[in-house]
């Protein structure tokens, strides 16, 4: 809200970055002042008590007076009336007074803002000028007004209203508006750190939106933070020591805390609505800044001695950064080791391992490390396990965990080069890990010798190694060679390692478990895989691992997704997901089944541009991308792309897309087409799709047909390049036109609109009739939903796309779904389509060509299969 001018404890507000709006203290005020009395308001530094008085003032119909105190001239006798008038007023007397300042007020309005610096001769006045006159005042709080002076004031007033803080969606309006760059992250941290506090949200969205202070930026062009935090700090300068204190602990502990942990200062806090006490009793800063600002005020003796003293009173999990800020890195060390044994989560642990291995001018022994990387490799944290264990030490222990946290990394050359001094005469699990590793290096750079390792490996441990990470790394063979029972054994596997406590050996194998699976097509089995293992990552605060199990579900749910709503959901999810910090592994699954996504529904360009971003993960989230990648360009009209042989082996799900999208590209005129090497795929459905593009053109296209019900409940987008390939080269029309007619009907309801297009235009060549239905209304966008469908089409979630508009997230899913409705779109991604699609045409103007509901007549219904999703789970066999 704008703030008047006579609020000079606060930085000025820029009255034209919000407009007036409606205050409810302003409308209960203006009734109160329907006839005589005082109204104080009251509220804490940036509230909007000026703005309150400005309103008023803007309100009444008659004369105003509006003055003030200063702090600078608070011992002067009636300034703050005499600002007001405008004219000298006997001071000595304070009857005299009130009956000179009445005689000129009269009827009209007196105004009083800044009430905490007024003189005692002004307070003593306005018990007698409430009687006669309209007056409302400004105090602050807090304040250091006498008693009695308070309570004068509350026995003369007719009303003591506090301001409001702002609501949550106010607030975040309110930032929107004084800096609409600010993405929704950026506003929610503004919100949550202004308390509701309008000069707070103001200052804090500029700071944000231009950036900390910098060399290059002189003081008088930073925004007013400065200012505000002036505005605070005098205000919390009229405080008792106990209360400062108290604000200062919350500040630093950065949360909300007993009362306990606070001191004496809590009801001086309470009464000047700087705190509250939430449903726990536990008491929070009404403005996280405030507190801040409140740490910010101790010196640095003060400062240390208060995080001294936070130690010795916060749960053990907190009481070593304490230590640590009060200059006692030892005594953290110590804290930290004693708060891990006792932690309650994995995460916990490996947080506080990491802490006592980073502290300045401490040397933790080899057992810290260990612990520490365990921990970390647990989480799924491979770099910090390596930092932590990067010591000169010819331990073989700590040589076998740096190898593992290589292997976590991709390394395999430096992990086997860190266990090779590991004797055979070293402990039975240290030459179990090691083998584990020799074993996967040679799974990575020598397959031919993986047999002969194995075989001395299971000779010298056993076909069941009670070392859980040699069991899964044997598993791992299996399931690489595809041997029977592979699934088994990585579940087995991993069913050992939990019961043995070994996190590290449990997520790792399933990990193996769900990527094996998404190679060898079986999407549904390894979505769910995936769902059950990022539950228990959950839980363990495992985030790493959790995230890298999200993405590969997403990515499943993307590729085999069968209807419209199915993938939008997926699309949304997965771009919340690929827009967050994650690993390199999680993101490139997430950024693949996003793109995708938007691919197929015709947004080829944020979907290209996401895919050109350098993403370098490891492993087979590359393929993935590349295959993607080949994909969008052939659906954008761009085969040669797609027909450049690929530099790197792939799985068998994603060489053979990568196969069959060459054999599209070589169909639409690309000059090279690797794909003449075909080789006899594992997967069915591969195998049926490049059979049939091997036959010449028109001989046996029922190949095709055979292949799409291989892709029935495996990947929908398949089937219906399928039965588009058999009804492009059936030479008998009618089965061409079923196959094209069941093409269609899937990829409408699976919201594809390249391959619908595509399809439609295969069908004009039979001159097939239709009765083209429009949109539900005359399909005309308002500027604000072509605004918003502009960004939906560059790829933006819904938060970023209000955080740019400065609009509420609710306010665009509005504009969409009306979009939707006028443009008779399934999704929000075909709706942008189709928005593109019809910019500066009339209304409904262009739509026909990309996408219709057709009616088609007298054509015959394709023979021996159904359209609708299949009940059962199709699983692949060699």
């Amino acid at each position: 809200m704008p703030h008047a001018s006579g609020d000079l404890t606060e930085a000025p507000s820029d009255h034209a970055t919000e407009p007036p709006r409606p205050h409810p203290v302003v409308d209960e005020a203006m009734r109160l002042l329907a006839t005589p009395g005082l109204v104080v308001i009251v509220g804490g530094p940036g509230c909007g008590r000026s703005t309150v008085l400005h309103h008023l003032g803007s309100g009444f119909h008659g004369p105003v007076f509006h003055g003030g105190g200063l702090a600078t001239l608070r011992s002067t006798p009636a300034f703050a009336l005499t600002r007001a008038l405008r004219v000298r007023l006997p001071t000595r007397d304070p009857a005299l007074l009130a009956e000179a300042v009445r005689s000129r007020v009269r009827g009209g309005l007196l105004l009083l803002d800044d009430l905490h610096w007024a003189d005692p001769v002004t307070l003593a006045a306005l018990t007698p000028l409430a009687a006669h006159c309209r007056v409302a005042v400004a105090l602050r709080t807090p304040h250091r007004l006498p008693t009695s002076a308070v309570e004068a004031l509350r026995t003369a007033a007719t009303g003591w209203l506090p301001v409001p803080a702002l609501s949550p969606d106010a607030a975040a309006d309110l930032a929107r508006a004084v800096a609409p760059g600010l993405d929704p992250i950026q506003v929610a941290d503004v919100v949550a750190r202004a308390g509701g506090a309008p000069l707070a949200v103001t200052a804090l969205a500029r700071h944000s939106g231009t950036g900390p202070r910098t060399a290059t930026r002189p003081a008088d062009e930073q925004p007013d933070v400065d200012q505000l935090a002036y505005a605070v700090a005098t205000a919390l300068a009229d405080l008792t020591r106990p209360a400062r204190t108290a604000l200062a602990a919350l500040g630093l502990l950065g949360r909300p805390a007993p009362a306990a942990v606070l001191g004496a200062g809590i009801p001086e806090l309470t009464a000047a609505a700087l705190v509250t006490a939430a449903a726990d009793s536990t008491i929070a800063p009404v403005s996280p800044y405030v507190a801040e600002v409140a740490a910010g005020l101790l010196d640095d003796t003060g400062r240390r001695l208060l995080h001294q003293r936070l130690a010795d009173l916060v749960p053990p999990a907190e009481a070593p950064r304490h230590l640590a800020a009060a200059g006692d890195p030892a005594a953290a060390h110590q804290r930290a080791i004693a708060a891990a044994a006792d932690a309650g989560s994995t995460g916990e642990r490996a947080d506080l391992l990491l802490f006592a291995c980073a502290l300045p001018d401490i040397d933790p022994p080899p057992q810290v490390r260990m612990a520490a990387a365990h921990a970390a490799l647990a989480c799924g944290r491979p770099h910090a396990a390596v930092q932590v264990l990067t010591v000169a030490a010819p331990d073989p222990a700590l040589a076998v965990l740096r190898g593992e946290a290589l292997t976590q990394l991709g390394d395999l050359t430096q992990a086997r080069a860190s266990v090779e001094p590991v004797p055979d005469t070293a402990s039975a699990d240290l030459v179990a890990a090691r083998d584990r590793i020799r074993l996967l290096a040679a799974l990575a750079d020598d397959p031919s010798a993986v047999p002969a390792t194995a075989a001395a490996i299971t000779a010298r441990h056993g076909t069941a190694p009670s070392h859980p990470g040699l069991r899964a790394a044997l598993a791992a063979v299996a399931a690489t060679t595809r041997a029977p029972g592979w699934e088994y054994a990585l579940a087995s596997a991993a069913t050992a390692a939990a019961s043995a406590g070994d996190p590290l050996a449990t997520r790792w194998s399933a990990w193996l478990l769900v990527e094996t699976l998404a190679a060898d097509g079986r999407l549904v089995e390894a979505a769910q895989a995936a769902r059950s293992a990022a539950e228990a990552c959950a839980a363990d605060l495992a985030y790493s691992w959790q995230t890298r199990f999200l993405a590969t579900g997403l990515w499943c749910a993307a590729l085999g997704g069968d209807t419209a709503a199915a993938r939008d959901d997926t699309l949304r999810r997965a771009g919340d997901l690929a827009d967050r910090v994650q690993p390199a592994l999680a993101r490139n699954y997430a950024v693949a089944a996003v793109s995708l996504i938007e691919a197929d529904a015709g947004l080829l360009a944020p979907a290209r541009a996401r895919l050109a971003a350098d993403l370098d993960g490891p492993g087979a989230s590359t393929e993935l991308l590349d295959w993607v990648d080949r994909e969008a360009a052939w659906l954008d009209g761009q085969p040669e792309p797609a027909s450049v042989p690929p530099t790197t082996a792939a799985t068998p799900l994603l060489d053979g897309l990568r196969r069959i999208t060459a054999r599209w590209a070589a169909y639409d005129g690309a000059t090279a087409n690797w794909a003449d090497t075909d080789t006899l795929s594992a997967l069915t459905p591969v195998r049926l799709t490049l059979a049939a593009w091997r036959t010449p053109t028109g001989s046996e296209p029922e190949g095709f047909d055979s292949a799409a019900t291989a892709w029935h409940d495996l990947v929908v987008r398949e089937e219906v390049r399928c039965l588009l390939a058999h009804g492009l080269h059936e030479r008998d029309p009618a089965r061409a036109v079923a196959s094209l007619l069941a093409a269609e009907q899937l990829a409408q309801r699976a919201g594809l609109v390249v391959l619908l297009g595509r399809v439609q235009r295969a069908l004009r060549r039979h001159a097939v009739r239709r009765d083209q239905r429009g949109p539900r209304t005359d399909g005309a966008l308002t500027v604000r939903e072509r605004d918003v469908f502009h960004l939906v089409a560059a790829g933006e979630p819904s938060r970023r796309i209000a955080g740019q508009l400065g609009i509420s997230t609710e306010t665009v899913e509005t504009h969409i779904r009306a979009g939707m409705r006028k443009l008779g779109a399934r999704t929000r991604t075909e709706a942008a389509a189709l928005a593109l699609a019809t910019a500066g045409t009339g209304p409904g103007g262009g739509r026909a060509a990309l996408r219709g509901q057709q009616r088609f007549d007298t054509v015959p219904a394709r023979s021996g299969r159904s359209s609708e999703p299949r009940s059962r789970e199709q699983r692949l066999a060699p």
